[in-house]
């Protein structure tokens, strides 16, 4: 992301926790049959947090690590926003947020009506629960009776320019998600084997689509990104890249 100059690194962060979990324990892919009829979907919705998911399939062995320095080039295939054009493992392109839980729940329709037991996790920010597309997707999964679909809300309280509460709040949180139809349950985000336990156990309530309202920090790990709503935008560089690196474990 610094030598692209690229931006969201705070985003990327704040969801890293929860990737990590869903591809290492929960959801059903394989990378070597990327796709598998049968294979979980998962939909990036917080497409601006690409480069985390990018990094986690390369990781997980979809692609090779190599692909990542080419991250948000001219011509790359690993565009700022999530891309599935030749990105084995992505299901969609997303980006335009709002969106993705529509796809989400349509995935899990088609699951539905072709009688096949794979689900679908669609991972949100919180930010975007401000669009009203969301809200349409969530009475229409709870309507169809939708268990085999799970929302996550990547619930750090910041979006582009300022806290969450500030721009348009979203407390009571938990309730709105209830009064859908939907079953709720709210963890942290960052903690691993809270997430195996209750991303392990869906739905949360039998005959109805699952939400996962998620505490999380922006910038997660690196002392001088955590919740400040600069490292939305913002590319470290120089002392500061040299910095979060240490803070993260890297060289």
């Amino acid at each position: 992301m610094t030598s692209a100059g690229a931006s969201h690194v705070g985003s990327c962060l704040s969801c890293a926790d929860i990737l990590a979990v869903l591809y290492g324990h929960i959801l059903k892919v394989d990378p070597r049959h990327p796709e598998d009829p049968q294979r979980d979907r998962f939909v990036l919705s917080k497409g601006h947090a690409g480069a985390a998911l990018y990094a986690t399939l390369a990781e997980c062995g979809f692609f090779s690590t190599a692909r990542l320095s080419s991250y948000y080039e001219d011509g790359s295939l690993l565009s700022g926003h999530v891309s599935h054009k030749s990105n084995p493992g992505i299901e969609v392109s997303t980006g335009s947020l709002g969106l993705g839980l529509a796809l989400g729940v349509g995935m899990a329709k088609a699951a539905r009506l072709q009688q096949q037991a794979w689900r679908t996790f669609v991972l949100l920010s919180d930010g975007e629960c401000d669009e009203g597309s969301v809200w349409e997707a969530a009475l229409f999964a709870a309507h169809h009776q939708l268990s085999n679909i799970a929302v996550l809300v990547d619930y750090n309280k910041l979006q582009s320019l300022a806290s969450v509460a500030d721009t348009l709040g979203l407390e009571p949180f938990e309730d709105k998600w209830r009064s859908f139809g939907w079953g709720v349950r709210r963890e942290d985000g960052h903690d691993h084997e809270i997430l195996r336990r209750s991303l392990g156990a869906i739905p949360i309530e039998n005959g109805k689509p699952s939400c996962f309202i998620l505490d999380t920090v922006k910038g997660k790990g690196v002392s001088f990104m955590e919740n400040s709503v600069l490292w939305h935008y913002r590319s470290p560089q120089g002392d500061e890249l040299d910095a979060a690196l240490r803070e993260l474990g890297g060289p």
